[in-house]
């Protein structure tokens, strides 16, 4: 359920990084003077490229995840497994009030789902083949009123404004930052009158460019955490609340019975309980107890 965060992220840093190259290398600085760097020109170049990679990631959210994981859309359900998970999304979709998704299947042994598109009418909603294997109708629903709620609460437009706002400010403070480190690596060589190299300046702002989003990259999986209980709850209401316990639940038998060193990706990253305090701070999912501890305190 982590994969379309992990996905977002690296396609919205990739575009970034990206951009920034080929700007530089048609010489597109319009913020950086004979004089220094124009704040103000910086700020409004720093607000429209952020929220343009954020947007750009979210427009490409569902054809990236549909090539990269293999995801087989379901048309016309061919069999009694895929009837009962088309009719089910179908079901779910309509208590939510939204548009049907598109169903898919990919192939994978890792119990997990997930959804993604760029509107709440548009989206997708995909599971693995170890999910359909290792979960009974009752869990199934629970996983599938989760994936739902993510798209009726338009967590991935909500997600791509808060990106935009940390993109906003990633690029503006590495571009100063890289000034000032450019600035001072001249003045060690030449002196005090040494100008800025443009080719140190870019190589430096790229880098910053890469920490600070790295560094943004925990606010947004902070609020992808958060958005796990909200989407949690409201499974609980489109399905039940006992459906979703018991999907979670399964999750937590599934990752008790892998050995250790060989527990699936998604299975560590649900259950982060046994990771230290550093490593949760990278985790897009809650530990799986607190989780369930949460919806048992619903009313």
């Amino acid at each position: 359920m982590g994969k379309r965060i992990i996905l977002f992220l690296l396609t919205n840093l990739a575009v970034i990084v990206v951009g920034s190259v080929v700007l530089n290398l048609f010489g597109v600085t319009p913020y950086l003077t004979q004089k220094g760097l124009n704040y103000q020109s910086l700020f409004i170049f720093a607000l429209v490229f952020g929220f343009s990679g954020a947007i750009i990631s979210l427009l490409l959210s569902k054809t990236l995840a549909i090539h990269g994981y293999g995801v087989k859309r379901i048309q016309s359900p061919s069999n009694s497994q895929e009837s009962l998970l088309f009719a089910t999304v179908q079901n779910l979709a309509q208590k939510a009030k939204i548009g049907m998704p598109e169903v898919g299947i990919y192939n994978s042994p890792e119990p997990n789902a997930f959804a993604t598109g760029w509107n709440k009418n548009k989206s997708l909603i995909a599971v693995s083949t170890g999910l359909l294997q290792n979960m009974n109708q009752q869990e199934l629903e629970g996983v599938l009123g989760h994936e739902i709620s993510h798209v009726a609460n338009g967590d991935m437009v909500t997600m791509t404004l808060l990106q935009g706002v940390l993109n906003t400010f990633v690029i503006f403070f590495a571009r100063i930052a890289a000034f000032a480190v450019a600035q001072f690596l001249q003045k060690n060589e030449e002196g005090e009158g040494g100008s800025i190299s443009t080719m140190t300046y870019w190589l430096i702002s790229i880098l910053f460019e890469i920490v600070f989003g790295i560094l943004a990259s925990l606010v947004v999986l902070a609020f992808s955490r958060w958005r796990e209980f909200r989407a949690d709850a409201g499974s609980a209401r489109l399905a039940n609340k006992s459906s979703m316990i018991a999907a979670l639940q399964r999750l937590q038998q599934l990752s008790a019975k892998a050995p250790v060193d060989n527990r699936l990706p998604s299975m560590a990253a649900f259950k982060i309980s046994h990771q230290s305090r550093f490593g949760r701070l990278f985790a897009s999912h809650p530990p799986l107890e607190a989780r369930i501890e949460a919806l048992q305190k619903m009313t």
